[in-house]
């Protein structure tokens, strides 16, 4: 009894005073060191005096065990009401010893909760027994069992009853128990028994991952990130803190994409010595990933290889995706041959992704290997396959075959054709010249109801001026206004550079004049002037630009005076007696 009223437990009790009456003896005022006995023959009647307005917690000494779920349904026959027997009793009767005269390390405990856990309180009032059973194990069996069975009050009040009487439940039970609580939403009394795990000594792995994993969804991510890093300080001492923790908190991050977190979490798991696990390196490439953080993904898995472990077949995929980011096509090759060795079976984006990768590093052969293997397993090519192929094809400079696959693709997945594949198929005519090939695929477009872009006209009037087909570029740009296309910059300056090959300078300068002051479209009409001999037409067009406040280019003021010079000078052959005023380069 004594040790009951002096223990952690007791303090946090609201008891204040104890009225006990034997008849035999009673308590002095200064301690309890008088014995109690406590057998079946004489069971003593406590009474718990009420001096202050809070409810006052019953102390209940019984022998009897096994009726603590009798307890939990409602029976209260061992409950002594003392309302009544309190009603008159002065403050001079019977005191407890001042509580400030109580043991530092027990006053501090009454007090302890981990971060943030101090606007989370306690609901349940635990009742306290006398326990015949001494076995530990039994009684840890039996909170066990209630708490398997979300028993609660019965099984926190046999949990306290041990921990006043000096007994220590196993680690199961008291995993089992906090379990108990969160199940049941008890957040406070969850963290109370884990505070008393930590004094005991008792806590594990799993332990910390419950708790964390409760103060995430009650407090948020960022109080579970507080918690952990302080009690990651005090594992250091106890060394209780294992690889399971570690995992916990990088889900908590992932839930979040709190990617920063999770990678110092990942530096201080190897620094603190322990060995990450396939779990571990699967959580980090998931936020990583997500995160776009593609290259510490890729640190993630090569890490994981060294270690000689096996990563699953998301995770591979995953690296495939970020390999192809980065860049790095060897990389992506090679989990990509894993896979099949393995007996994995690619995703359709792994394919694809990987396909191009290898169509930008010019690796052709094999990404229409990739591409065969990729038609004879159940993956069918999509739009992105077919985009990727003819990009490799381009930019390898195969431009043929690149229309080629384009018109195979026409004939046989009509369905799949999109603006990206036409206007690589016309971006591969423009290179070849050909633009009756280029207005045929346009009509295409417009007739199988592709939205057709400005970037897809421009294309053709590129082909056009390529093919030095002025007039044919002039009638697509009359077509492309037709059809409420706005044109912009870049189809006016290749109008003009068209019209400039082909002569046509009165068109020329109706584009420059129709459309508002443009200084690149003056700069490329007075270079393809200058060029072609038009010299007094582009000093006209150079003296226009002036007076509209454009600013010409470094190329065209060394053109204009180049040319006026070579004007000066044959004028001056022609009349020799007459003075002209020197050429003042400041107003070019």
């Amino acid at each position: 009894m004594v040790d009951m009223l002096r223990s952690p437990v007791g303090v946090q009790l609201s008891v204040h005073r104890l009225d006990i009456q034997y008849p035999e003896s009673k308590f002095c005022r200064n301690c309890f060191d008088c014995k109690l006995e406590f057998g079946l023959a004489k069971q003593r009647r406590i009474y718990i005096p009420k001096l202050s307005r809070k409810k006052v917690n019953r102390v209940v000494l019984s022998h009897l065990e096994h009726e603590l779920v009798d307890d939990e349904e409602g029976n209260s026959q061992m409950l002594i009401r003392n309302d009544e027997r309190i009603v008159g009793l002065r403050d001079e009767m019977f005191f407890v010893p001042p509580w400030g005269n109580l043991d530092e390390s027990l006053k501090s405990r009454a007090n302890t909760v981990p971060t943030d856990s101090g606007r989370v309180s306690c609901i349940l009032e635990p009742r306290l027994h006398f326990l015949e059973e001494r076995d530990e194990e039994v009684l840890s069996k039996r909170i066990l069992n209630l708490s398997r069975t979300n028993k609660v009050n019965s099984a926190f009040d046999l949990y306290m009853s041990m921990e006043v009487s000096g007994l220590q439940p196993n680690l199961h039970a008291c995993n089992s128990l906090i379990a108990c609580f969160l199940r049941n939403e008890f957040f406070g009394e969850a963290l109370k028994v884990f505070e008393l795990m930590k004094k005991n000594g008792v806590t594990s792995g799993h332990t910390y991952s419950l708790i964390l994993k409760a103060v995430a969804r009650v407090l948020g991510c960022d109080s579970a990130v507080e918690m952990f890093l302080e009690l990651e300080s005090e594992s250091r001492l106890r060394k209780d803190f294992d690889v399971i923790v570690y995992n916990t908190m990088i889900s908590i991050c992932g839930i979040d994409n709190n990617w920063i977190v999770a990678e110092k979490i990942w530096r201080s798991l190897n620094k603190n010595g322990h060995q990450a696990t396939a779990i571990t390196y699967g959580l980090l490439v998931g936020i990583f990933m997500r995160s776009g953080q593609s290259e510490l993904a890729i640190d993630v898995y090569n890490e994981m290889i060294e270690n000689k472990l096996e990563p699953r077949e998301d995770m591979m995929q995953a690296i495939i995706s970020a390999s192809t980011k980065e860049g790095n096509w060897s990389l992506a090759l090679s989990v990509f041959k894993s896979m099949l060795d393995c007996g994995f079976s690619p995703n359709s984006v792994a394919y694809n992704s990987l396909i191009n990768s290898l169509g930008k590093a010019g690796e052709i052969k094999l990404a229409f290997w990739v591409f065969d293997l990729m038609k004879s397993s159940d993956k069918k090519p999509d739009e992105y396959t077919w985009n990727a192929l003819l990009n490799a094809l381009y930019k390898g400079g195969r431009y043929s075959d690149a229309l080629w696959l384009f018109e195979s693709i026409k004939m046989k997945q009509k369905s799949q054709l999109n603006s990206h594949l036409y206007n690589t198929a016309l971006m591969c005519c423009q290179r070849l010249g050909l633009w009756d090939k280029s207005v045929q695929i346009l009509w295409q477009m417009e007739s199988g109801g592709t939205v057709v872009s400005v970037e897809s006209y421009n294309l053709v009037i590129d082909t056009c001026e390529v093919a030095r087909a002025p007039k044919v570029a002039l009638q697509v740009y009359e077509h492309m206004v037709h059809k409420s296309c706005m044109p912009n910059t870049f189809t006016y300056l290749s109008l003009i550079r068209s019209c400039i090959w082909g002569s046509l300078w009165p068109e020329v300068e109706q584009i420059v004049d129709t459309v508002p002051p443009d200084v690149s479209l003056y700069n490329a009409a007075i270079h393809g002037m200058c060029l072609r001999g038009k010299i007094m037409s582009a000093k006209k067009l150079y003296m226009k630009m002036r007076d509209s406040g454009l600013k010409p280019d470094g190329k065209t003021r060394a053109l204009m005076l180049q040319n006026l010079k070579r004007d000066s000078v044959r004028l001056r052959k022609r009349f020799p007696t007459r003075r002209r005023r020197p050429l003042d380069e400041r107003q070019l």
